[in-house]
C-alpha cells in the first residue's frame, strides 16, 4: 500500500463509519418494515453483506479494509518478525480510527432516521453461549483473512469476507459482531441492531480470545510464514501488487 498513514487511516475512519451505518440503518428500516424477527435478521444480514462487500472492494486498496481491531492486530502480530504486515505505528493510527468511526457511523444512522442522535442500548447480550458465538465467529473471520493472504487468494476478499460475515449472522448465537470497534459503536445506538454497555466488556474480551484461536488455527492449517520479502503482503481486500511500494 503506497498511500500515506493520514489517508490509510482516514479510509479505515469512512470505511468502518459506513459499515456500522449499514449495520444500524438496515436494521431500524427492517423492524419498520416488519415485525417477523427472522424476516428482520435476514434484512439487517443482507443489507451487512452487500456493505460490506463494496466497501472491502472501494478502500482495500488504500487501506487494506481491515475496519476491524482484531484484523488489525492479527496483521501486525504475524507480520511483527518482518517487513509484511502494518507496521506497530499503523496499528496505532488504524485502531483509534476505527473506533471514532464505528460510534460516528451509529450516530449518522440514527440522524437519517430521526432517531437520537446518542441513545445508549438497553439490549443485554450477556450470555455465555453468546460469548462463545463471538469466539468462534472472530476467530473463523481471522483463519479467513490470514488464510486468504497466505494462499494467494486476496482477490477474492471483498466476496469471501462479506459472505461469511453474512453466513455467521446465521450460524453464530451472537449473530456475529467479530469486531470490537463495531461493538463499540452499537452500543451508542438503542435499535436493533445495538448492545447495551454492560456487555460490551464480555464481547470484546470473547473477540479477542478468538483472535488468538484464529492466529493458531492459521499456523496449524497452513504453517508458519515464510521468510519476509521486501514490501507488504496485501490483505484480503486488495489484489498482490507486481511491484511493492512505499509511500
Amino acid at each position: 500500500m503506497s498511500a500515506p498513514l493520514a489517508r490509510r487511516a482516514l479510509a479505515e475512519a469512512v470505511g468502518t463509519a459506513a459499515l456500522v451505518a449499514v449495520v444500524v440503518g438496515s436494521g431500524i428500516q427492517a423492524t419498520e418494515l416488519t415485525r417477523d424477527p427472522g424476516v428482520q435478521l435476514l434484512a439487517n444480514s443482507l443489507a451487512t453483506v452487500f456493505g460490506l462487500g463494496v466497501l472491502i472492494a472501494l478502500l482495500g486498496p488504500v487501506s487494506g479494509a481491515h475496519f476491524n481491531p482484531v484484523v488489525t492486530l492479527a496483521a501486525w502480530f504475524t507480520g511483527r518478525r518482518g517487513k509484511d504486515g502494518p507496521a506497530l505505528r499503523d496499528v496505532a493510527a488504524y485502531l483509534p480510527a476505527q473506533l471514532a468511526g464505528a460510534v460516528t457511523g451509529a450516530v449518522v444512522a440514527d440522524a437519517m432516521f430521526g432517531r437520537p442522535l446518542v441513545r445508549w442500548s438497553v439490549h443485554e447480550r450477556y450470555a455465555g453461549h453468546l460469548w462463545l458465538g463471538e469466539v468462534v465467529a472472530t476467530a473463523g473471520l481471522v483463519l479467513l483473512v490470514l488464510g486468504l493472504a497466505r494462499t494467494g487468494r486476496a482477490h477474492v476478499g471483498p466476496v469471501a469476507v462479506a459472505s461469511y460475515i453474512g453466513a455467521a449472522y446465521w450460524f453464530t448465537s451472537s449473530t456475529s459482531f467479530a469486531n470490537p470497534a463495531v461493538t463499540v459503536g452499537r452500543a451508542f445506538t438503542d435499535t436493533f441492531a445495538g448492545i447495551a454497555p454492560g456487555s460490551l466488556g464480555p464481547f470484546v474480551a470473547a473477540q479477542l480470545i478468538g483472535t488468538a484461536v484464529g492466529l493458531g488455527l492459521v499456523t496449524a492449517v497452513f504453517g508458519r510464514p515464510a521468510p519476509a520479502r521486501t514490501g507488504t503482503v496485501p490483505s484480503p481486500a486488495e489484489p498482490e501488487p507486481a511491484a511493492p511500494t512505499r509511500s
